[in-house]
This record gives C-alpha cells, sequence and structure tokens, in this order.
C-alpha cells in the first residue's frame, strides 16, 4: 500500500469515526467551504515556497496541499485512485 493508500484510509476512518482532537475530523465537522479554504491557502504556501524558500520548503508545503486534497476527495466521496486513473488517462 503506497503512503498516499495509508493515508487516505486513515483519513476516511477519521471522516467515519472522528476522535476527539483529531484536525482531519475536524475540518469535515466544518464542511467543504473550510476544506477549500484550507486547500487553497496550501496553494499559495506552496507558490511561496517555490518563490524563494527552497526546496525543503516546497516539499513540505506539498505534502500540505496533497493532504488537504484528499480530505476533499474522502468529503465528496471521491478517491485518489481516480485523480490517478485520470492521469493515466491522459497519458495513454
Amino acid at each position: 500500500m503506497s503512503t498516499i493508500d495509508t493515508l487516505f484510509t486513515l483519513i476516511e476512518a477519521r471522516k467515519v469515526n472522528p476522535p476527539p482532537g483529531s484536525y482531519t475530523a475536524s475540518l469535515f465537522a466544518k464542511g467543504e467551504n473550510e476544506v477549500l479554504k484550507k486547500l487553497g491557502e496550501e496553494a499559495i504556501e506552496v507558490i511561496i515556497a517555490a518563490k524563494g524558500e527552497g526546496d525543503d520548503r516546497v516539499i513540505y508545503e506539498m505534502a500540505d496541499w496533497v493532504y488537504h486534497a484528499l480530505v476533499l476527495l474522502s468529503l465528496r466521496g471521491q478517491r485518489w485512485a481516480e485523480v490517478e486513473e485520470e492521469l493515466a488517462r491522459r497519458f495513454r
């Protein structure tokens, strides 16, 4: 199982059984608008990092962005595998 699959499984579990104090569970509780806001904030942070904060910071911010993208997919009942399928379709 890939790291993305493992993380997505954890996100899905937090959606179904939200543990107290879980950041992921709090995002689900706040709803799609909050998740979209966080995804946008993370995208901006990726851009800022790429414009002068170095490679390590770009990776750090990209990881945050991917996490929030996975939360959005889960919230919408979609899966990361669908993103992979779309990418594969584009490069056939």
